[in-house]
């Protein structure tokens, strides 16, 4: 049986119907700007990843879908690469910064995609989500309407989410803006 494609249905209206909230905020918690690349892992149309241009040597958004990497592509200073999260195409620690938003709920595979995102970061380096708080109940609401979509959603609440990067020498923090949270993670150098 063949999957229907969301976001390539949505690719064309995404960025009317979730607007960027608040760059500086995005910005201020990444950390930019910084001397190297930027990973947008799941960045869809790259709504997130425009706000960080000149903010990092080299901004790249990496997504499923190709309809959704058009609409990205579209951004002047934007790099695509149609890729799943978990089989990400770039080498060892070659990121300084990644920030995944709205997406990890969305992946084939949590626990394959923070072990990708912990390869590709780089030693002194910091990994952004951005997730909907699912102990919340508007986000509850949401879950259950994905699902009904038919959706592959499957969301976590942020302790669990902190869980899954787990590695050493990774430092990692919560913080709360609303119906969402931010889990910040450091690769500490050795």
């Amino acid at each position: 049986m063949r999957r229907l494609d969301h976001f390539g249905l949505l690719a064309p209206f995404y960025e009317r119907a979730i607007p960027l909230r608040d760059a500086e905020q995005f910005v201020k918690r990444v950390g930019l700007p910084v001397d190297g690349a930027l990973l947008d892992a799941g960045g869809g149309t790259g709504r997130v990843a425009q706000a960080f241009q000149g903010l990092a040597t080299r901004v790249v958004v990496a997504d499923l879908s190709s309809r959704m990497l058009h609409q990205a592509n579209q951004k002047e200073g934007l790099q695509v690469v149609c890729s799943h999260t978990e089989k990400l195409p770039f080498p060892e620690e070659y990121f300084e910064r990644v920030v995944m938003v709205d997406a990890l709920h969305h992946v084939c595979d949590q626990v394959e995609t923070a072990s990708e995102l912990w390869r590709v970061i780089k030693p002194g380096g910091r990994i952004v989500i951005e997730e909907p708080d699912y102990r919340t109940l508007i986000v509850k609401f949401v879950a259950i309407a994905e699902k009904l979509l038919l959706m592959r959603s499957h969301f976590l609440a942020p302790g669990r989410i902190k869980a899954l990067f787990a590695f050493p020498g990774a430092q990692s923090w919560i913080e709360k803006d609303g119906f969402n949270a931010w889990i910040t993670i450091e690769k500490i150098p050795n």
